[in-house]
């Protein structure tokens, strides 16, 4: 069932449907069950370090039981199709879309395999599931609803920059599942609190500071980084 569930559950499911790998499957490969982790961005070591340990929790170790197959695309999203195509190949027993559009591409390329996945959107409004309580075909996983907590998200930054008369949205318009809908919640939200919103699209770790400089000359006060924006290309100012 697709809802909103802890890190435990995730790996549970992640887990089970690894366990459940047809046996004949595995004979005929000669190897252990394969989970196959797919993210648009390089996700950090800490992130994929606690995937391993929760995954570890439910039994499963790699090497012994369960062996981990990684493809990131590193902000690069014409090179989605491809890498999980090669998972797909590789006949790994589960697949794992973390974030964004790593799910619906994971969706295009099979029908069969497995997949879990960790989203920041409604699933079925973006088109992965049939409902939440009946996904249905061979999709499933947990959504935190980061759209959702978009409005909240600037009505904080407000509080904290109550002066800030304009306010920046910098975001990735290529995470078109996340960032679209995104986009029309805060501008909503920032006529209702009566702020001029000044978005800016940054589509790859370069044009940040192009974005930046933007918004900066149309004298915003604050700025909103988009959720699925800060989790790759917003690293690369460090």
């Amino acid at each position: 069932m697709t809802v909103t569930i802890g890190r435990r559950d995730l790996l549970a499911i992640l887990g089970g449907a690894a366990a459940a790998w047809p046996l004949a499957a595995r004979a005929q490969q000669g190897a252990l069950p394969v989970i196959g982790y797919f993210s648009a961005v390089d996700d950090p070591r800490s992130v994929v370090a606690a995937f391993r340990q929760g995954i570890g929790e439910q039994g499963f170790v790699e090497g012994r039981n369960v062996e981990f197959l990684y493809r990131f695309a590193e902000n690069k999203y014409e090179r989605l199709p491809d890498l999980v195509a090669d998972l797909v190949r590789r006949r790994v027993a589960v697949i794992f879309a973390n974030y964004g559009p790593t799910s619906l591409a994971a969706k295009k390329a099979t029908a069969t395999i497995p997949i879990v996945f960790n989203e920041g959107v409604d699933p079925v409004q973006a088109g992965l599931v049939a409902s939440l309580n009946r996904p249905g075909g061979n999709v499933t996983g947990t959504t935190n609803l980061l759209v959702e907590l978009a409005a909240k998200r600037l009505e904080l930054l407000h509080e904290i920059a109550p002066t800030a008369a304009s306010i920046g949205y910098l975001h990735d318009s290529a995470v078109t599942t996340v960032e679209e809908p995104s986009v029309k919640i805060v501008e909503t939200s920032a006529r209702t609190l009566g702020v001029r919103l000044v978005t800016a699209n940054a589509s790859t770790p370069d044009e940040i500071e192009s974005a930046l400089a933007m918004l900066v000359s149309k004298g915003i006060g604050a700025v909103l980084v988009g959720e699925f924006f800060f989790r790759g290309a917003i690293r690369s100012l460090r």
